[in-house]
């Protein structure tokens, strides 16, 4: 039997080498798909973060599977760290009931319609950008005048690169890079926007 870690393909410092590439190669698109320097995307994604709190708005983040566990941690992050409003969609109720009565696409738009307003933000995330559920959410948030970012990979076409106000995409050919380094960037953007010592007992 070969041993276990024989099966893999290239080494770690490879991968870590890959993953700062595609790091390296993130981009930044505005709703009229003029690409915006990075650091020039944060900086904008910052400003409509602060307008949520500031307005005291909600962010929405959503997302299927392992996007889904990223919305929901970043949500926990955001209020906890950050002191904002946030809201994930991940009531299992709900979810099954939206899905078994009006289909899986409107799990999150249906009740965004009932929630959202201008003075929130949707947070769009999909490795592929192609799921029908956050495109659907996107035309939902828009309807309501919020505000959009998306975060997308695979295709420089992806559907939800243009769907938002606020698009960052990596050139990711895979599920695992694509989700690897979304969560580097939201973490990023959660370091940017967090209030210091918020999260920690005082004393």
């Amino acid at each position: 039997m070969a041993d276990k870690a024989s099966q893999g393909t290239g080494d770690w410092t490879s991968k870590a080498e890959k993953v700062h590439g595609l790091l390296r190669n993130l981009s930044f698109w505005d709703a009229d798909a003029q690409a915006l320097p990075v650091d020039a995307g944060f900086s904008v994604w910052c400003r409509y973060t602060e307008e949520v709190r500031k307005d005291n708005g909600t962010i929405y983040l959503v997302g299927n599977g392992a996007s889904a566990s990223m919305a929901s941690h970043m949500a926990a992050d955001l209020a906890k760290n950050a002191r904002l409003h946030t809201q994930v969609f991940s009531d299992l109720s709900l979810i099954t009931a939206v899905a078994n009565d009006m289909g899986y696409e409107h799990v999150f738009s249906e009740p965004l319609s009932r929630r959202g307003g201008g003075a929130d933000m949707l947070v769009a995330i999909s490795s592929s950008g192609r799921s029908p559920n956050v495109l659907a959410a996107t035309r939902t948030a828009r309807r309501l005048s919020m505000t959009i970012v998306t975060l997308s990979a695979m295709d420089l076409e992806t559907p939800l690169r243009s769907a938002g106000d606020l698009n960052a995409w990596l050139p990711c050919r895979t599920y695992g890079d694509a989700e690897t380094c979304h969560a580097t960037v939201l973490h990023h953007w959660m370091d940017l926007v967090e209030i210091p010592g918020a999260g920690r007992i005082p004393g």
